[in-house]
């Protein structure tokens, strides 16, 4: 019995991979190799780079590494041969907070210049010049000098002195490239009290602005799906948005929506609906109660959603329409002559097979919305109630000149939007038969 399932086990298809098929796999993963390497690159480095600085104190001034900068020149003016010149150094630390230590000046004596006395620190052999600085402290200001005698060569020559470049060479603590690291932006930026009011307003940005984009790119399709004389024309008016650039649109509606020249704000105020105008893209929020309780309405920012949501349904119009094409027409047309009116058709035919292509469209949609910067920046700057976290980077990082708070901004970004697309892929709907 044991004789034969060993016989009818060995008669059966191999297991595993084989030789050849290992071969295979190693041979086609080193020719892929080298595009892999370059993917890894482009989207890895940036991103290790960006960890990388948020925990170190790095300032905008950190990106250039402590040196010692050197300025040539001759004083005297020296005016024929003979007269006594001084060719001077004038060297100072680019850092006002690391020493630079093992200093040294080196350069070539301009021809027709005679050296008769030098610093202490200075050595001259031949016409080549080596000036030990030793260690510099942070700020420093010094100077080399060399005196001597000019040559009529050297007055008759273009500024004689930059004939050569000085070089100077030293050794320095670099807060970029040391292994030295501090939570301290993270702390900063959570112990702030705005972050996280930038964290919901980036929140109620995204989402609103997500799910505008969706509901008038799925109006848009529904409206279009149908045939009617000039459905082309107005299909390509509808992709107006999506392809304009960003700086033309927004600008337009900056006019628009202008308190004192808009054209909004002029037909609200002929028509009698506000007796002032509105600053649309200025005010923070319009007060209101209800029942007597007090309650704001985000005006600047639901401006700012709405031009999101109006810019870039054009993107969801574009695949919905797509999907409602492939849709099968009979199950149309059996509920058509089983009574069901359009909005039944709607919701129980149309929307569940769209439900795929939204939750992708949610998914990007989200993503991008989130990160969004140039369109809230020419839109308002980040002002009156607009801040969002991306925003925010851009404050810590060139307003505020600290990189590494900006930075550890972006990781929270980064955190966030990883969170977000695992939780959703796990969780998110699915077309019926999928």
């Amino acid at each position: 019995m044991n004789t034969k399932t060993e016989a009818d086990a060995s008669s059966g298809p191999p297991k595993g991979i084989g030789p050849m098929q290992r071969r295979e796999m190693w041979l086609a993963y080193l020719m892929l190799a080298p595009t892999f390497a370059i993917i890894l690159m482009i989207v890895a480095g940036p991103l290790l780079a960006n960890f990388w600085i948020s925990v170190k104190p790095v300032q905008l001034a950190d990106l250039r590494p402590p040196t010692v900068l050197v300025n040539e020149r001759v004083r005297g003016r020296p005016k024929a041969a003979g007269d006594e010149a001084r060719l001077e150094y004038r060297l100072r630390n680019s850092s006002q907070d690391e020493e630079v230590r093992n200093v040294t000046l080196s350069d070539v004596v301009p021809d027709g210049f005679t050296v008769t006395s030098h610093s202490e620190n200075c050595s001259l052999n031949g016409s080549a010049l080596t000036c030990d600085l030793g260690t510099v402290a942070p700020g420093w200001r010094g100077d080399v000098e060399l005196l001597g005698t000019v040559s009529q060569a050297f007055l008759d020559a273009n500024r004689p002195e930059r004939a050569s470049e000085p070089v100077i060479s030293g050794e320095a603590n670099n807060v970029l490239t040391n292994f030295e690291f501090t939570f301290e932006n993270f702390s900063r930026i959570f112990s702030a009290d705005e972050f996280w009011s930038v964290l919901r307003i980036t929140f109620y940005y995204t989402i609103f602005g997500t799910g505008g984009a969706l509901v008038l790119g799925l109006f848009a399709a529904q409206l279009l799906n149908t045939t009617f004389p000039g459905r082309g024309v107005l299909r390509g008016l509808f992709l107006f948005p999506y392809v304009s650039p960003v700086i033309a649109v927004a600008f337009t509606w900056v006019v628009l929506f202008d308190p004192f020249s808009g054209t909004l704000n002029a037909l609200l105020t002929k028509m009698g609906v506000v007796a002032d105008p509105i600053n649309f893209f200025g005010q923070r929020a319009i007060e209101f109660s209800v029942l007597g309780i007090p309650m704001e309405f985000p005006l600047a920012l639901t401006t700012v959603i709405a031009f999101e949501a109006w810019r870039y349904f054009p993107l969801s119009f574009l695949f919905i329409l797509a999907r409602m094409q492939s849709i099968n027409t009979d199950m149309y047309e059996a509920a058509e002559m089983d009574g069901a009116t359009p909005l039944q058709q709607f919701w129980y035919l149309s929307l569940p097979q769209l439900m795929g292509i939204l939750s992708v469209l949610f998914l990007l949609r989200f993503i991008w919305t989130f990160n969004k910067f140039d369109d809230i920046f020419l839109l308002t700057g980040g002002n009156a109630g607009t801040r969002t976290l991306t925003v925010d980077v851009y404050e810590q990082g060139f307003a505020l000149s600290n990189l590494g708070a900006g930075a550890a901004v972006a990781v929270v970004v980064f955190v966030v939007l990883v969170t977000f697309a695992t939780l959703f892929i796990r969780f998110s709907p699915k077309e019926e038969g999928l």
